[in-house]
């Protein structure tokens, strides 16, 4: 019952938001390459379409339009992790502390970060995007 309504209260607030970007699915796109292409991290755009994506993002319709980002949330500085890439190397090259990258990326393991896989856009900014 609580997630229920937990989930409707999301839907309702996401929906009260307007969004500032948007772009539509073609054929074969996945979230990392619309990520990549449209400058917002891979969670921020399942965060502000989670009630049309799924958190593996494997339901992708063609024709569907995603919003980008959300007037007053919307991120753009990105960065497109590459082969060899640690949360420390991301976070050192970049001058933000793993604190800020960890808080930005909600879905990486702050203990092992080792779910940081490559292709994936993650947002390196001190701060902009409250998750859901």
């Amino acid at each position: 019952m609580f997630t229920a309504l937990a989930l409707l209260f999301l839907l309702q607030f996401a929906a009260a938001q307007s969004c500032n970007r948007t772009y539509t699915v073609q054929e074969g796109d996945i979230c990392d390459s619309i990520s990549g292409a449209n400058y917002v991290s891979t969670y921020q755009l399942w965060a502000v379409n989670s009630a049309i994506i799924d958190c593996q993002c494997d339901n992708l319709q063609p024709g569907s339009v995603l919003c980008l980002g959300l007037a007053g949330e919307d991120c753009t500085n990105t960065y497109t992790v590459k082969a060899g890439d640690t949360c420390d190397s991301v976070s050192s090259t970049y001058g933000i502390n793993t604190t800020i990258l960890y808080a930005n990326n909600p879905q990486l393991d702050q203990n092992t970060c080792d779910n940081l896989y490559v292709g994936e856009v993650s947002l390196l900014v001190f701060s902009c995007f409250d998750p859901p």
